[in-house]
């Protein structure tokens, strides 16, 4: 099938990451996927939730937005209660950054991580969490040049991707026109290892063949390591591995 924009089945949409986009932040970057915009910011503060309190170990936790002007028809600012959706995703991205963190590295510190979505074309959530990592891996280096963490908490990279089948066809890296009328999406969240930390996939229009399921793995692993090479464009340099 011919792609709204022209890509091929298995084409990511051009990325450009900014760093530092907010300068109070301890790490920030504005990361854009196509039409898909959205400003990451990591922030360090002391103390942890009360379960580990006395353990030694900190935490990291996420929020998730979507901004009134990020779609076509405004999005209604969220109050104290969050919406279904961005309750879910913020779980998302805080189970994908926390599968690769220390929290011994990170003492009884909290690291809060937040995703505004400020133009929404489809992938938000797989946006966040890749963004979400370099603001991550730039909070800190930086915490560790002002002697705030002794060593980096990050194991290793991670990034996210989503996939559909929309025609009987993959597609890796779905706008938001083309995952209205998908038969199924996905979104997969993996490590630079090639680990697995989620894949979810549904069946929208009908049930997935595995077939299906097992191309839109293999599409998502292509285009995860393509989102991994953008990261390290940014963050290569620094040492903010572990171990």
């Amino acid at each position: 099938m011919k792609r709204i924009d022209g890509r091929k089945a298995d084409e990511i949409r051009n990325i450009n990451i900014v760093k530092d986009f907010m300068p109070n932040a301890h790490g920030s970057c504005l990361i854009e996927c196509g039409r898909t915009r959205v400003l990451c910011t990591a922030m360090l503060t002391a103390g942890v939730p009360p379960f580990l309190e006395g353990t030694s170990q900190g935490w990291l936790t996420a929020e998730y937005a979507m901004l009134p002007g990020s779609t076509i028809k405004r999005k209604q600012r969220e109050g104290l209660k969050q919406d279904g959706r961005s309750t879910e995703i913020k779980r998302l991205i805080g189970r994908s950054l926390r599968a690769v963190t220390d929290y011994e590295a990170l003492g009884e510190n909290t690291l809060y991580i937040d995703c505004d979505v400020i133009e929404a074309d489809g992938g938000t959530r797989t946006a966040s969490i890749t963004g979400a990592f370099v603001a991550y891996a730039l909070a800190v280096d930086k915490l560790i040049k002002c002697g705030i963490l002794l060593k980096s908490p990050i194991k290793e990279y991670v990034a996210a991707v989503s996939c559909g089948v929309v025609e009987d066809t993959v597609l890796l890296d779905l706008c938001y026109a083309e995952d209205s009328m998908a038969q199924a999406d996905m979104n997969i969240v993996m490590t630079a290892g090639g680990g697995i930390v989620e894949a979810q996939c549904t069946g929208e229009k009908r049930p997935v063949t595995e077939e299906e399921l097992a191309a839109m793995m293999a599409a998502g692993k292509k285009g995860i390591g393509l989102l991994l090479e953008k990261q390290a464009l940014i963050i290569d340099s620094l040492d903010i591995i572990s171990g």
